[in-house]
């Protein structure tokens, strides 16, 4: 679709305006489908609950995780809508890909922002 730092920005700016919309408070699950409405309407290739597989000494296990959303086939994101991020967050959103980072639906801005540095700082030292 477009460059990497295209598509952040788009990203971005679709989840700024799903939170505009709708603000906060409501579940995890509305503001997927929400995003999701966003990101069709922007025109940006997206897969919704995507089957994610475990590999356990060479062999590929379905446990049932999924990817929230997976924006043009590169960049996983993992829905929250909880008061605060925590490492764990991270860790399982690591464990899903290297590149993603978590969309935490709350009112305060500030924490959406330390967990985008946080992943990255993250995503620096793993790769």
């Amino acid at each position: 679709m477009k460059n990497f730092n295209g598509l952040t920005e788009a990203i971005i700016g679709a989840a700024m305006e799903v939170h505009r919309a709708l603000g906060p408070g409501l579940l995890e699950s509305t503001y997927e489908m929400c995003f999701c409405r966003e990101l069709a309407i922007r025109g940006i290739p997206f897969e919704r609950q995507v089957p994610i597989s475990v590999e356990y000494k060479g062999v590929k296990l379905d446990c049932g995780y999924r990817a929230d959303i997976v924006v043009d086939g590169t960049i996983l994101l993992k829905i929250k809508a909880i008061d605060s991020l925590l490492p764990i967050h991270d860790a399982q959103l690591l464990s899903y890909l290297k590149l993603g980072w978590l969309e935490n639906w709350t009112p305060n801005q500030l924490q959406r922002e330390a967990a985008e540095k946080r992943i990255a700082q993250t995503r620096a030292r793993a790769g």
